[in-house]
């Protein structure tokens, strides 16, 4: 999976998304930085049935890995990153996450 960068407009919350991060201990700004750094990206198809979802593995400011569930939103001609879950990922699912995809490097 390659690393890339993601090119939008801005960030789509409401208050149940942004609830729904946060209890899981990762705060909107954690989310937002996240994006400012190189991502490791991928389509997540068995969750897409009504909308294309994404599945994003990075370092957050913290230095801790962060596993993010968004999709893309599109209004008047720009794009908008939907957060849908955040959480902390735990040294184990690191460790599985590394081993299941060799080609991620230095997230």
């Amino acid at each position: 999976m390659p690393i890339v960068s993601t090119v939008f407009d801005g960030f789509d919350w409401d208050a149940a998304n942004r609830e729904k991060c946060r209890k899981h201990g990762v705060s909107v700004a954690e989310i937002e930085a996240l994006f400012a750094r190189p991502l490791a990206v991928r389509p997540d198809p068995q969750h897409s049935a009504a909308e294309q979802r994404f599945i994003a593995v990075g370092q957050g400011k913290s230095g801790r890995t962060i596993f993010l569930v968004f999709t893309l939103r599109r209004r008047e001609d720009r794009t908008y990153i939907r957060p849908i879950s955040a959480r902390y990922m735990h040294g184990k699912e690191i460790k599985r996450y590394e081993e299941e995809n060799p080609d991620v490097q230095d997230r």
